[in-house]
């Protein structure tokens, strides 16, 4: 996996505060949990800072989904550590989860007594509701096109997405035969 062109020289441009500010941004303007936050990490760390490229950021994710807690939260994590280590992985993890803590706190102190039955609070989270879910989709279509390799994973995608929306298997069971699948048909290179 190449994680970035030059590892020492990016180690030591890459400031703990760079890293820190970087992910507290991810965090401070993301709304709608781990998936959502994709395309905003995505823009920082792949286009923005070039600290790894697309492939790695889908091994990144592949990895991250295995993973139990938070997507971004890890995500977060895992490219902290490929910048600087766990200092950057720590960095990084409250970087990106400090935002929320404090909305929540404040919000449940403060606004969420005052508003809870406020029909223009209800109307706000109506409205993001459907952000969300197209903020998860670009992200989705995005990484698909960065990370399927020809028309096998295209087929072994849709495949394993309509097994997912039909039968509502677990997620762990269609990563598991989508590994299996993807052993079977590309055992030389998926092209």
């Amino acid at each position: 996996m190449t994680i970035r062109k030059n590892t020492k020289e990016s180690e030591k441009n890459e400031s703990l505060l760079t890293i820190f500010i970087t992910f507290l941004k991810v965090g401070s303007f993301t709304f709608g949990g781990g998936y959502a936050m994709l395309p905003v990490i995505q823009k920082e760390v792949v286009d923005k800072h070039n600290w790894i490229d697309h492939k790695s950021f889908g091994n990144i994710l592949i990895i991250t989904q295995g993973m139990p807690g938070q997507l971004a939260l890890n995500s977060a994590i895992q490219i902290g550590m490929i910048l600087r280590g766990t200092a950057g992985g720590i960095i990084a993890a409250l970087g990106v989860t400090l935002p929320s803590v404090v909305i929540i706190l404040m919000f449940a102190i403060i606004f969420y007594p005052k508003f809870y039955d406020n029909q223009y609070t209800q109307a706000v989270f109506y409205g993001i509701r459907p952000a969300v879910v197209a903020l998860i989709a670009a992200a989705g279509i995005k990484m698909g096109q960065k990370i399927l390799f020809g028309l096998k994973g295209v087929i072994l995608c849709a495949l394993l997405l309509l097994t997912a929306l039909i039968t509502g298997v677990h997620p762990i069971i269609t990563m598991l035969a989508g590994g299996l699948l993807g052993l079977i048909m590309c055992r030389e290179k998926c092209k």
